[in-house]
């Protein structure tokens, strides 16, 4: 999701939630994104992703970007789309994990535990290195044309 202020788009990223990431900022927020099921459209997976882990419905015209292929060797495809969302009323699905390692115990984790607007300079400081390219995009298809 993006949106412009004071004429200068701005992107939606969500930091993940869990004990891994709690201490965690520059190089670990990311776009709202997650996998698709066996014969589900991607853009549709991607729509569904989006609301999961935002509590926000993803409405309006998609601009595919190009899908990147991260340094594990996972592709990720996005699309991006203007919206507006309230970062502070995010309402983000759980995962269950074992907390801490090798207690027995399982605790429930929000998957994002924020959300937040960025420029797309600061964006580029605060998302995974391996998302890096969808904001690169992002900037050259709201470029007004020469």
């Amino acid at each position: 999701m993006f949106r412009f202020r004071t004429g200068k788009p701005e992107a939606l990223l969500v930091h993940p939630g869990g004990p891994f990431w709690v201490n965690r900022d520059l190089g670990a927020w990311s776009i709202p994104k997650g996998e698709f099921r066996e014969g589900e459209d991607p853009l549709a997976a991607a729509q569904r992703e989006f609301e999961e882990e935002t509590g926000f419905p993803a409405r309006g015209e998609f601009i595919p970007l190009p899908p990147l292929k991260q340094p594990h060797g996972k592709i990720i495809s996005a699309w991006a789309f203007e919206g507006e969302a309230d970062p502070g009323r995010i309402k983000s699905n759980t995962f269950t994990l074992e907390w801490p390692p090798k207690s027995g115990r399982q605790q429930e984790f929000p998957e994002v535990d924020r959300a937040a607007w960025f420029s797309l300079d600061e964006a580029r400081q605060k998302i995974v290195p391996g998302q890096i390219g969808f904001l690169d995009e992002l900037e050259q298809v709201l470029q007004p044309p020469s």
